[in-house]
């Protein structure tokens, strides 16, 4: 087992991703809707210590389609991602989640330094109560989908920043979870590892078929990864509609956003 970190993952060594799962998200658009969605929120809103947060946000998420939630710092997003794993109640509207069966992938890969690769799996699958065999088993397979099988004894500081990110995605879908939930997946990561991740989630979302919502700032992830996006600006949805027309929308709030502009309502007042 490799006990050093490599450079961008090494990622020519590793198990890759099918072309035709990568384009397949751009080819087929949105995902067919189920008769049910699998999430659905409904005039929600939430505030803190008299700062209202949300207000009145809706929105439907169905089985094989990713939601990006996009906008800039404070305006809600990692909030509606705390609300919907029940950490946090809301003060009014409505949470309906098909499944409680929830991955999460968090900001920072969250993984415990003490525990080596399986370990940190295992943790995921405890309330399952699968004989060893069995564990083994889905762990494998799991860590074989983000190409890091030959880590599996290693510990969380003997990988990369990359690889780390990638355990905590096969932790995440350790349990075959319905809906995934990613929060800032690519932060920190440079261009060339943030594509790699970004891979990887399409391809899990094409073999999971789980609702999925990523929360990110960055633009190449919501572009490259969401079916659907969702802008919001001081706990509202200022706009709902696909990536490939946000740089065309003439909304003022994704018109700033997609081109990066100083101009525009986002920074009215704040500046």
């Amino acid at each position: 087992m490799p006990e050093e970190n490599l450079d961008n993952d090494d990622i020519a060594a590793e198990q890759p991703i099918p072309e035709s799962a990568k384009s397949e998200k751009q080819l087929n658009g949105r995902p067919q809707k189920d008769s049910k969605p699998v999430i659905s929120v409904s005039h929600l809103q939430k505030a803190f210590n008299g700062r209202v947060v949300l207000k009145d946000i809706n929105f439907e998420v169905y089985a094989g389609e990713t939601l990006g939630i996009v906008g800039p710092s404070g305006c809600g997003k990692s909030t509606i991602l705390k609300l919907l794993c029940g950490l946090i109640e809301p003060d009014a509207g409505e949470i309906v989640i098909e499944s409680r069966d929830i991955g999460l992938v968090f900001q920072s890969s969250a993984l415990l330094n003490s525990l080596t690769v399986r370990e940190n799996l295992e943790l995921a699958l405890r309330e399952r109560k699968m004989s060893r065999q069995d564990s083994d088993r889905v762990i494998s397979e799991r860590l074989s989908l983000v190409g890091l099988t030959d880590y599996i004894d290693a510990y969380p500081s003997a990988l990369s920043g990359g690889q780390q990110k990638r355990v905590s995605f096969a932790r995440a879908i350790v349990t075959d979870p319905k809906i995934i939930l990613y929060d800032e997946p690519t932060t920190g990561l440079d261009p060339v590892m943030s594509t790699v991740i970004e891979d990887y989630m399409i391809d899990l979302e094409n073999r999971l078929k789980a609702a999925c919502i990523v929360v990110t700032h960055q633009y190449s992830t919501w572009m490259r990864t969401a079916d659907r996006i969702l802008l919001m600006h001081a706990g509202l949805v200022e706009w709902d509609g696909k990536p490939e027309d946000a740089l065309k929308s003439d909304n003022p709030y994704m018109k700033q956003f997609s081109h990066a502009t100083k101009e525009g309502p986002i920074l009215a007042g704040s500046v």
